[in-house]
């Protein structure tokens, strides 16, 4: 499906805000996906928080059911500045590479951030076209538990070390051109969506 798509919505308004992109399979949502946007948030001086519930993940197997992972979500993001969206479904997008270039046409005056778990950063290189994405928005990673390491000496960490913003200018993040990124560390939460589908599938 075309990038232009009409199928595009968006959840809110964008123009001259900063807005955190939080994409993920939310297999289901938990704390630990709130905690995240919550800190990035409050440390960015973000005016909202999208989380974007992906169509699918080519890189797992098990995506789970997406009405299912959807309700998670918008259960878990009890914020008023936070909004869920189910964009990539009805646009047909799959990628994320794709899926930032569709929201920066359509909203070419917003200030977006990709957000991420540092769990993610570990196989960020494994996405498609993932120094396009590092090249097309400034990228948020945020502590998550005993992922510090993999996600500092990542193939992504290694490739932009000359873009990285210190931490004591996270402000200012919103407002810079790609690439740039930085690392937040702060509390994390222990939530796992693997661990709760085991306890609920009785494997725990």
């Amino acid at each position: 499906m075309s990038k232009t798509s009409p199928l595009l919505k968006l959840p809110g308004p964008t123009a001259g805000l900063k807005i955190g992109l939080f994409g993920g399979s939310f297999n289901p949502a938990h704390s630990g996906h709130l905690l995240v946007a919550e800190t990035a948030m409050k440390r960015l001086g973000l005016d909202r928080v999208w989380w974007i519930v992906a169509r699918g993940n080519p890189l797992k197997s098990d995506h789970g059911d997406y009405d299912a992972r959807l309700a998670s979500a918008r259960q878990v993001a009890d914020h008023p500045r936070m909004q869920v969206s189910d964009l990539e479904r009805y646009a047909g997008l799959t990628y994320t590479c794709d899926t930032l270039a569709a929201l920066k046409q359509r909203a070419p005056a917003a200030n977006f951030v990709w957000l991420m778990g540092a769990d993610s950063l570990a196989e960020f290189h494994r996405w498609k076209k993932w120094e396009q994405i590092a090249e097309a928005v400034p990228i948020a990673v945020i502590a998550r538990p005993g992922s510090g390491p993999k996600a500092r000496f990542s193939p992504f960490a290694q490739r932009y070390q000359s873009a990285r913003v210190p931490e004591h200018e996270a402000l200012s993040l919103a407002d810079r051109t790609g690439p740039a990124w930085l690392y937040l560390d702060g509390p994390v939460d222990p939530s796992s969506s693997t661990a709760i589908r085991r306890a609920r599938q009785g494997k725990a």
